[in-house]
């Protein structure tokens, strides 16, 4: 189950997918909503697991939440 205001994302590149659940407050992030760009560019928001998907390193991803939670 999803608590409250989050949202569920799929981070990954190839068949390799992993599942965060995410505030939705991460979607007002500049960061973030470049990597919402690259998923448009990507995925034509046509996703193939139904959900939120970011083509980009689970790596990356924990880098960006990283910085959104040190600032």
């Amino acid at each position: 189950m999803v608590p409250k205001v989050h949202f569920i994302v799929y981070v990954g590149e190839a068949d390799e997918k992993k599942r965060f659940v995410s505030p939705i407050s991460f979607l007002n992030h500049p960061s973030f909503q470049k990597l919402l760009s690259e998923d448009e560019e990507e995925y034509e928001f046509n996703h193939p697991m139904a959900a939120l998907t970011i083509p980009c390193s689970e790596e990356a991803f924990l880098d960006l939440i990283d910085s959104f939670q040190s600032s």
